[in-house]
């Protein structure tokens, strides 16, 4: 083998990992993140977790990034580590799914023209240039998707049918049939040589595939093959045990749990069959084994080893307790933990949980501002320095999520994302200055109760009624912004309106009261603050919900949009202001 033929194997090897990659990344954008909210979402009973990790798994071409999937899920607190161990089994066997699509390769192709066809050298052409035509000539993302799927498998294929063909010298080394030879005789040489080389490249898919191409073109005895696809069972665990060291206990039980289903299924497998073997004999076991022969091993290993240890899935996660003890500082979830880097590759489902902690950021605004507007009918220190600690909080949250949001961004995400990355990364910035006002609001019912003052009677009736229309607008621009409520969004903009009106009237009317004598300049610098507030908080409101209309039809012109209001021409948007403006009349 001289170099040459090395060159040609690392750059098939290259092409059938990258293969791997792209087809797996392009399923994933396909599914469009409901293969990881269906697995997030999982119920307790083990033959449903059984079932979807083998489903899940088959799908994006890695038991690995199934398993790390659901190291993230744990640390992040959505799902339990009983109910990862079932799914880890299931994903053990959809792995498997590979090695069937890899063992096309041994097709002997000289017979019948569909048996030609059948051959990957006749069919992956064909999908390559469907593939690239979907991608070239797609205008949604699923076909181009699609599209990318197909250029993955007939890269995944070139690479394996140039490692084959790199290795074909090796057949009449002796060297090289020595090693095997050596790994017949000593099986758990073959299991460490295994183990080894899938913790390099982090995939008993692509390792299996690479024993695959070399039986093509090599003689690769069932003695050799058997422990050698054994280790790679245990060797693709290193992927989740390196996830987990950044995470919490839990995750860390979630990786130890798949070594050791791994490890004591290679152990009780590969301890029947060398006891039968040493006891009655299997002719097979010095005959040649080819593609087909190794993905039935590679299945037929998965399948038994699952079978005797699904029903012990409770002693796995005592197993796992025990092996990694709970720490003393260990603290409930974090918020924030949902927002683990592990769902960047996992764009869809990384937008969902940002989402959803926008919506509880939104929330916490809305409370610090009931709670402010509370304090100028009854002052309450506690209730001061709950609206002081809810803002703090709401700055966190749009710390944490507006840096998560830009990770999703830098990702090779689908457009539907980009929209609702788009949308959140405005919307954040309205939401924390909601909790800002809303303090403000609060430190002016400070003041007015420290310097003991109080407002007029018909400026505490007027408040009342601008605050309730406030309240409003706020909690329908959440509940649009939550429910994905278009309709909801509709009607922020008019009321904004009416606010507007309502500010611009209490303001006059608290001049005349100046003029009377009713009122004080000191009162007037107070309420002047707080109407400001109070108009700011509409504002905002009025940008949440036209970023989610304008986004809703695929663009992003907020003047425009606004222009089109104010300038008359939306009739529904005059009556639902005719409609506020009766409700919050003012005399």
């Amino acid at each position: 083998m001289d170099i040459f033929s090395i060159l040609s194997l690392i750059g098939g090897l290259v092409l059938f990992l990258y293969g791997m990659d792209l087809m797996g990344d392009s399923l994933k954008k396909l599914a469009g993140g409901k293969l990881e909210s269906i697995l997030a979402k999982l119920t307790s009973n083990r033959f449903k977790g059984f079932l979807l990790g083998f489903v899940v798994t088959a799908v994006i071409q890695s038991s690995s990034a199934t398993t790390v999937m659901l190291v993230g899920f744990v640390n992040s607190g959505i799902m339990t580590l009983k109910q990862t161990i079932s799914i880890i089994m299931g994903a053990n066997i959809g792995t498997t799914v590979t090695s069937w699509l890899l063992s096309t390769a041994a097709i002997d192709g000289t017979g019948s023209l569909i048996m030609k066809l059948l051959k990957p050298e006749s069919f992956t052409p064909v999908l390559a240039v469907i593939g690239f035509l979907m991608i070239a000539m797609a205008k949604n993302d699923k076909k181009k998707n699609a599209g990318s799927i197909l250029i993955g498998f007939a890269i995944l294929m070139f690479g394996m049918e140039a490692m084959g063909a790199s290795v074909e010298g090796l057949k009449d080394n002796p060297a090289f049939t020595n090693l095997l030879t050596m790994f017949s005789n000593n099986p758990i040489m073959g299991i460490l040589v295994g183990t080894i080389f899938t913790a390099i490249i982090q995939s008993s898919s692509a390792s299996v595939g690479v024993l695959q191409a070399l039986s093509l073109s090599c003689i690769v005895p069932y003695s050799t093959a058997i422990p050698v696809v054994l280790g790679m069972n245990i060797g693709t665990t290193i992927t989740p045990i390196i996830s987990s060291i950044s995470g919490n206990t839990d995750s860390k039980r979630v990786a130890f749990s798949c070594l050791y289903i791994k490890m004591i299924g290679v152990a009780a497998v590969a301890g029947i069959f060398y006891a039968l073997n040493a006891f009655v004999g299997f002719d097979f076991i010095t005959e040649r084994a080819t593609a087909f022969n190794i993905a039935v091993v590679h299945t037929l290993f998965n399948i038994v080893s699952t079978i005797i240890l699904l029903p012990f899935c409770a002693l796995i996660e005592k197993l796992a307790l025990k092996t990694i003890k709970a720490k003393k500082e260990d603290e409930e979830t974090d918020t924030f933990s949902v927002l683990d880097e592990r769902f960047l590759e996992m764009p869809s489902f990384a937008v969902e949980k940002s989402k959803e902690l926008v919506c509880e950021m939104a929330k916490l605004s809305n409370k610090a501002f009931e709670l402010s507007t509370q304090l100028f009918e009854n002052y309450d220190d506690e209730v001061f320095e709950k609206v002081r600690k809810l803002e703090t909080k709401v700055d966190k949250y749009e710390d944490k999520i507006s840096t998560y949001l830009v990770q999703i961004a830098e990702k090779q995400i689908a457009a539907r994302e980009s929209r609702v990355v788009t949308e959140l990364l405005h919307c954040i910035g309205d939401i924390e200055r909601i909790s800002d006002h809303a303090l403000n609001i609060a430190e002016a019912a400070q003041e007015i109760h420290e310097k003991k003052i109080d407002f007029s009677e018909r400026a505490k009736a007027d408040i009342k009624i601008i605050t309730n229309a406030v309240a409003e607008v706020l909690n329908i621009a959440i509940a649009s912004l939550v429910n994905d409520d278009l309709d909801a969004a509709r009607r922020v903009e008019p009321l904004e309106q009416v606010i507007d009106r309502l500010k611009r009237k209490i303001k006059n009317g608290h001049i005349t009261r100046l003029r009377q004598g009713d009122c004080t300049i000191e009162l007037g610098f107070i309420l002047s603050d707080l109407l400001t507030n109070y108009e700011r908080i509409a504002d905002h409101c009025s940008n949440i919900a036209v970023c989610f209309i304008e986004m809703s039809h695929d663009s992003f012109e907020t003047h425009e949009y606004l222009n089109n209001l104010k300038s008359g021409e939306e009739t529904e948007f005059k009556e639902m202001y005719e409609q506020y403006k009766a409700k919050y009349y003012m005399q």
